[in-house]
């Protein structure tokens, strides 16, 4: 079987995200998409409502399934007999960062890199982005699921109050 996993904080998930997953899920017979526990970083969703959202906006791939991970990616590859990853290109910065990434993981413990250039309508769109538009009250709806749209509207609602 060959599997592949997207990886990332998906914090929170976005349309660019999911047009990686959706094109790796047509190349791989399963795609795990992963979620970094990065405990030294405080998110704006927990992993755990990381990880439920993706589970749902990623339900209508029946080959893809949704987990988290902490420490080396190439460790969780080993465990989850995973031997490709699928990561998606924006600008050259993100090729620079990824290319050193991916000859690590290769170098640690054998594992490909596939680069997928993002789709030219998300090239813009990053997490951090998102969420400083949706903390200012902008229409993120444009750039990320509907039950993504709402949680960021329900997460920084709360927060002006």
């Amino acid at each position: 079987m060959r599997r592949a996993v997207c990886p990332g904080s998906f914090d929170p998930v976005t349309n660019g995200h999911l047009d990686i997953v959706g094109r790796a899920s047509q190349m791989f017979d399963e795609v795990v998409v992963a979620v970094l526990i990065n405990q030294s970083k405080a998110g704006l969703f927990t992993v755990d409502e990381r990880l439920e959202m993706l589970a749902t906006v990623t339900a209508p791939y029946a080959n893809v399934r949704v987990d988290a991970f902490q420490g080396l990616l190439v460790d969780f590859c080993r465990s989850s007999d995973i031997n490709a990853i699928v990561k998606g290109v924006r600008v050259a910065g993100d090729f620079d960062y990824e290319l050193q990434m991916a000859q690590m993981n290769y170098g640690l413990g054998g594992i490909e890199t596939l680069f997928m250039p993002t789709n030219p309508k998300y090239s813009f769109v990053s997490s951090s982005l998102i969420k400083e538009v949706a903390k200012w009250g902008g229409d993120v709806s444009p750039h990320v699921p509907d039950l993504v749209a709402n949680r960021l509207s329900e997460r920084f609602a709360s927060a002006r109050k």
